[in-house]
């Protein structure tokens, strides 16, 4: 018996192909079963005996606790009279089916888990006014989780986590690799830009379009609709962000999974894998090394030649290095992002360097040494080639390469730094330029000195400069700062717009 669903779904793509078994939500997809089953009046024994199953095998897949074969879904479709792909549409049948969703997804979290509370059988008996009250304080109970974890201290321990495991790897993941290598295949790109020919290829190959809009939600960079496959981005003339970047970007998180983010270390993760993945389809590891190999081999190794053989920033190019200068080239090396002001934004070190942290290893906010290049590089006056120094430090001595970027709002110091005894393989070895720096010896240079000290002190009150994020739960625009009823909205007048 067709179901009063079949004339829409005439009209509907069967999405069968489109989309994989593996990246469908097994509890909408059983659920959506049970909702077409009940809907021709067929029980779960009789669908069962129909499709050549057990009763017992279809009810766990209905729950959500089995992901069936195509096959099974293709025969159950046909005899529910639907198309597969009314069965693997991405949201919940009816209302009450979502009220249903939502509470057997919580009792599956770690918030869950963690209250230890006993397991509640889902049924159609089960009444609607007790689901919503469980569905209500389960996502204030995730809502308060998040407000707690998003603080600033807890960010700046999962940073502190995430330095040390990209020390412990040399911040090389093959796995991330793999993927980039698989994804570049698919589109037959091996070496050079990656144009945007062949990010739409990718978007394609993934059956994604790309859209441009001008009211994306500002929270926002990109929105992904996974129920009509568009990824709509910012069409705007935003310097900090490529829209190639952002565009790989969003690809990217779908081809890794990503869901919401549990708390800042998950959100943090997903934002370190992303990037990875799409710097590796940018700069493709392959041909990046075979470029690196050569100019170790004449001893004139640039990062500004990484930037301008693949069209990018010369900080996506200096993360990139970092990725596979200890894996492939047997050099150990570190990279800093420093504010104007002096203060370090981002860092990642493998090579020992002294880099100022806080009582629980954080460098961010820390204030970076003013002989050091990332300091210095800010009083010269050519931004064309970048500034070379060797810097004595208490662990040792480092060559640093730098250049100053501009931002919408500041300028930043990207730098990249050897131990002495490996600078030789980079071009620019040969500066004269050199600095001492006793950081963190207070008085290397954040004491001020008897003379200033006696002409100013107790002469001065300057008013310092507030950033807005020392008042919130963390800064504009970082995990959780994306405001969900903004992105459902511009999401429910696109789809308005396209039909």
């Amino acid at each position: 018996m067709a179901s009063s669903t079949d004339s829409e779904s005439q009209d509907r793509p069967d999405v069968s192909e489109a989309v994989s078994p593996s990246k469908i939500d097994p509890v909408i997809l059983g659920h959506r079963l049970r909702y077409f089953r009940a809907a021709a009046n067929m029980t779960l024994d009789e669908l069962a005996s129909q499709l050549g199953a057990t009763a017992s095998h279809l009810s766990m897949i209905e729950n959500g606790k089995r992901e069936p074969k195509v096959s099974l879904l293709t025969h159950g479709a046909d005899i529910l009279g639907v198309g597969v792909g009314d069965l693997l549409q991405p949201e919940a049948p009816s209302a009450r089916a979502a009220l249903e969703i939502s509470v057997e997804k919580a009792q599956r979290s770690r918030h869950w888990e963690a209250m230890g509370l006993p397991a509640l059988r889902v049924s159609s008996g089960t009444p609607t006014p007790v689901l919503e009250v469980i569905d209500g304080l389960t996502r204030e109970l995730r809502r308060q989780s998040a407000e707690q974890a998003a603080t600033p201290e807890e960010a700046r321990r999962a940073n502190v986590s995430m330095r040390k495991e990209q020390r412990e790897r040399n911040n090389y993941y093959a796995e991330l690799e793999q993927q980039a290598h698989e994804l570049l295949a698919a589109v037959g790109h091996d070496e050079g830009p990656l144009s945007y020919h062949a990010i739409a290829d990718i978007a394609d190959h993934l059956n994604f379009e790309l859209r441009f809009v001008s009211s994306l939600p500002h929270s926002t960079r990109s929105v992904t609709d996974l129920k009509n496959r568009v990824i709509f981005l910012a069409d705007s003339r935003n310097p900090d962000h490529d829209p190639r970047s952002v565009a790989l970007q969003a690809l990217v998180s779908y081809v890794l999974g990503h869901g919401e983010p549990v708390d800042y270390k998950d959100f943090l993760l997903q934002r370190v894998s992303t990037n990875y993945v799409t710097a590796a389809l940018m700069m493709p590891e392959k041909s990046l090394v075979k470029q690196l190999r050569q100019r170790k081999k004449d001893r004139d190794i640039a990062i500004e030649d990484i930037r301008d053989a693949y069209s990018v920033s010369y900080e996506s190019a200096a993360h990139r290095f970092t990725n596979l200068a200890t894996h492939h080239l047997e050099i150990e090396c570190h990279f800093q992002k420093v504010h104007e002001s002096g203060v370090l934004h981002k860092a990642y070190e493998n090579d020992g360097v002294n880099f100022p942290v806080d009582s629980i290893g954080a460098i961010e906010g820390q204030a970076a040494c003013r002989y050091w290049t990332c300091r210095e590089v800010f009083d010269t006056s050519d931004r064309f080639r970048p500034f070379n120094q060797y810097t004595d430090t208490s662990v040792g001595t480092y060559w640093c390469t730098a250049v100053v970027e501009p931002s919408q709002s500041a300028l930043f110091s990207l730098s990249v730094g050897i131990p002495f005894d490996q600078a030789r393989w980079f071009r620019g070895a040969d500066t004269a330029e050199r600095s001492r720096s006793n950081c963190p010896d207070p008085t290397c240079c954040r004491t001020p000195s008897a003379e200033l000290e006696a002409q100013w002190g107790g002469n001065a009150w300057p008013a310092a400069r507030t950033n807005a994020h020392m008042l919130a739960a963390m800064p504009p625009g970082a995990f959780p700062g994306v405001d969900d009823v903004a992105v459902y909205e511009f999401l429910a007048a696109q789809e308005q717009f396209s039909r």
